[in-house]
């Protein structure tokens, strides 16, 4: 046990930095799989639970205030019932921030979509015009307990009592109105009603709605939410960085599983006779295996108690929403155990790779072998005869190929030709290492794509279905003439496209959609197409690709939506990228919404601004010059929730670069040692020490530059796959994928060679400048 305690320290004092970049890459990979898992349980289990204290619903059914709702509770699969409650639309503003809001009068706290106060107290008698906002809506209007908010237009104003949390469709901005729960006596003007529905099975959502909308009749159905889409709405945009993490978290650990077998591997091959010795010495293949085993056992276990503690302290304190995960997954009860598997398994992993690689150091026989020689006469590998009694002596990689022949033959540098040869004979060898090198290349490429697409979709957010900056609502009392006027007058306004959107029901009446109308014929609006053409004629619309999934439609097809009593029947002639409604969006002119039903006005603009104008700068003008009559938002890009996932790209590019080169260390020690054998062939056909070295450095230039063509290769349309992947996973669709410019992934390149070549040039030349005493040793 001492001795081996002995040659493993001994082996540390020799590879200090190959066992430092070891450990920091280990730590590296485990912090990315904590965070992965951190944003996985902050995406899923703070809905979760306010779901399950709230009791809450998972249908809520949006009715005209003439509907008989009552009728919901005796359907088959409905436990309990949240209301009816009577509702009104209003906007509240707050410290010059405006948010349309949707009043619902509750007289007593529910007991079903009960909402959780977060701070201040609920409804009561005594202040009868107080109000409770729900949680989002109350960020936006930056709203506390006491707070005083107006309703523009109405002379009124209401007092914030407090906030709570629901397991409802979040407020979201031009899309989407803020709850608000007030007594029946601060509603009294209500539009409609709402009830929500407890079911006895989740999984009969479907059912339920579609007997709910025939009980009730279309025309009465204005809106249906589920809790489905509620929990993918508090997921957001966590469970995608989650999903970038976990992806990028396992793909590094494979890279540096395999950067560990080729490591012990290469060290293997170089230390044929220590390993021999040891044996000689009385060492069996069980400790010879357990040497190499418990070293990179412990580098891993370092790295990964040090991923461990850094995410167990510092972790809260990311920046952004990272920190907010860590910080809410430290309270989960499943927090501990996941502190102490993923570590621990990411240890298994590494070890079960280093025992693969440190079997075959066991097998290594007492007596190394000899390389063969030549026979009397024999040709041997350069072209020089063997001698009898001489040693046989061959050039890196044995005997040249005729193509390598014809290129001695010319002017060509022996040094790049000998590289070139060197990397190609040994085939089998040449392309693990080419493969573990273009792994964390590989991985690189696809991360600089993710980081590409992010900055695509804040460059140029009309490719990605955001052409318009601001969404601009006008009060009844502005004419829609009103309205263009002074949005022309703006001289940063380019374009106003007039419009309405409505909640639908799609067939089956099993769900509500969004069905868009916005621009005319003559001046159309400017979707963002993936596939097919825009629609021009009439009865022509786009969708989005989670439409296409809902109703298992495609291009070329009718789809007949019904709107209150009305039905739409619309021939969809493209996809277009929709980042809203997770991609449930049908959109149309408002001529074609006309045709059918010639009352219908538009209900908002879209307004698409010049370059280089400033969204909130052009909404505060337009607010200023509307006198409190226009309700101006910019229009949300869904890159701004993606912000932290810059610094998560940058982060796994340092992770899987460190990889990188550790492999491009091992290949090029593996590379330096064989190379100490053909230090007398070289020199016998007059070679210079220079010369020697530049063929070290060419074959490791030329592996590297294999290593990053394939990983380019391959990089690139795998990137474009997962991107587009996610986008129709989620509802926007296929087409957002962004590849890195073809500069960036020849500087990419150009830095693995570059690099190769640098790290490769000192121990080459140390190498070529040996005494020939240490050659003889070497070869012996």
């Amino acid at each position: 046990m001492r001795a081996t305690l002995r040659w493993a320290h001994s082996d540390l004092r020799t590879h200090r930095g190959e066992a430092l970049f070891l450990v920091l890459a280990t730590a590296g990979i485990v912090v990315s799989l904590l965070l992965a898992t951190a944003l996985f349980g902050y995406a899923t289990n703070p809905w979760q639970r306010v779901f399950a204290e709230s009791r809450g619903a998972h249908v809520w059914i949006h009715t005209s205030e003439s509907a008989k709702v009552g009728r919901l509770t005796g359907l088959d699969g409905v436990d309990s019932v949240a209301g009816p409650y009577s509702t009104a639309s209003a906007t509240l503003a707050s410290r010059g921030t405006r948010a349309a809001v949707e009043l619902r009068a509750t007289p007593d706290r529910p007991t079903v979509g009960r909402p959780l106060i977060t701070s201040g107290r609920w409804l009561n008698t005594r202040t009868p015009d107080g109000v409770v906002l729900e949680s989002s809506l109350a960020r936006t209007l930056l709203a506390e307990p006491g707070d005083s908010l107006t309703l523009p237009g109405t002379g009124r104003t209401v007092t914030v009592l407090g906030v709570a949390d629901a397991a409802e469709p979040r407020y979201h901005a031009g899309e989407r109105p803020g709850l608000v729960w007030a007594l029946p006596s601060a509603v009294p003007h209500p539009t409609g009603r709402v009830i929500g529905l407890r079911l006895t099975d989740p999984a009969d959502t479907d059912y339920v709605v579609q007997r709910a909308v025939t009980v009730l009749g279309a025309g009465a159905v204005g809106e249906v939410s589920t809790w489905q889409q509620a929990r993918a709405e508090a997921q957001g945009d966590y469970r995608l960085l989650g999903q970038v993490l976990g992806l990028f978290g396992l793909g590094a650990l494979i890279a540096a599983g395999l950067a560990v077998h080729g490591a012990i591997a290469t060290r293997i091959r170089g230390h044929l006779r220590d390993i021999s010795v040891l044996k000689a010495i009385g060492f069996t293949p069980g400790q010879v295996v357990r040497v190499f085993l418990s070293q990179h056992l412990a580098y891993a276990l370092l790295g990964a108690v040090a991923a461990a503690a850094l995410t167990e302290t510092l972790g809260s304190r990311f920046p952004g929403g990272l920190g907010d995960a860590v910080a809410v997954w430290q309270g989960l009860p499943g927090y501990t155990a996941a502190l102490f598997a993923v570590p621990v398994g990411a240890v298994l992993f590494i070890g079960a790779t280093t025992g693969l690689a440190a079997w075959r150091a066991g097998r290594v026989p007492p007596v190394p072998g000899v390389r063969p020689v030549a026979a009397r006469g024999e040709r041997v590998p350069g072209g020089v005869r063997a001698v009898p009694g001489a040693r046989a002596v061959s050039l890196p990689g044995g005997q040249l190929s005729g193509l390598s022949r014809r290129a001695l033959g010319t002017r060509l540098s022996p040094a790049l030709v000998l590289g070139w040869h060197t990397v190609v004979s040994r085939r089998l060898r040449s392309v693990t290492t080419v493969a573990r090198l273009a792994l964390p290349l590989l991985l690189i490429v696809v991360a600089m794509s993710a980081w590409t697409t992010i900055d695509r979709f804040h460059s140029s957010p009309e490719r990605i279905g955001l052409p318009a900056a601001l969404t601009v609502h006008a009060n009844d009392g502005l004419s829609e003439r009103g309205t263009r006027a002074l949005l022309d007058r703006d001289p940063q306004v380019a374009a106003a496209y007039p419009g309405l959107e409505v909640a639908a029901l799609v067939p089956g009446q099993t769900a509500t959609i969004a069905l868009r109308g916005l621009g005319t014929r003559q001046d159309p609006y400017p979707y963002a197409l993936a596939e097919g053409r825009p629609a021009r004629g009439d009865d022509e619309a786009v969708a989005g690709q989670g439409l296409l999934d809902l109703l298992d439609v495609r291009i070329g097809d009718w789809v007949r939506l019904t709107v209150g009593d009305q039905p739409q029947i619309l021939h969809i002639v493209g996809r277009s990228i929709e980042p809203e409604n997770a991609g449930r969006v049908v959109s149309t002119s408002l001529d074609t919404l006309r045709q059918n039903d010639p009352r219908l006005t538009p209900t908002l603009y879209q307004v698409r601004l010049r370059p280089g104008a400033d969204p909130h700068a052009v909404a505060a003008r337009l607010t200023a010059a509307g006198h409190g009559r226009l309700d101006v938002h910019a229009v949300t890009n869904p890159a701004d929730g993606l912000s932290p996932l810059r610094g998560v790209v940058a982060g796994l590019i340092a992770v899987l670069a460190l990889i990188g080169l550790i492999e491009l260390l091992t290949a090029i020690g593996g590379t330096v040692r064989e190379g100490e054998r053909d230090l007398l062939a070289l020199k016998a056909i007059g070679l210079s020490p220079r010369q020697i070295t530049a063929i070290t450095v060419t074959a490791s230039g030329c592996t590297a530059l294999a290593a990053a063509l394939v990983g380019t290769a391959l990089g690139t349309p795998l990137a474009h796959w997962l991107i587009n992947a996610q986008g129709s996973s989620s509802g926007i669709g296929s087409g957002i994928a962004q590849a890195p410019s073809p500069a960036l992934l020849v500087l990419l390149g150009a830095a693995a060679v570059l690099g190769a070549t640098g790290l490769a040039a000192l121990p080459a030349a140390r190498a070529a400048r040996r005494r020939l005493a240490d050659t003889l040793s070497a070869v012996a």
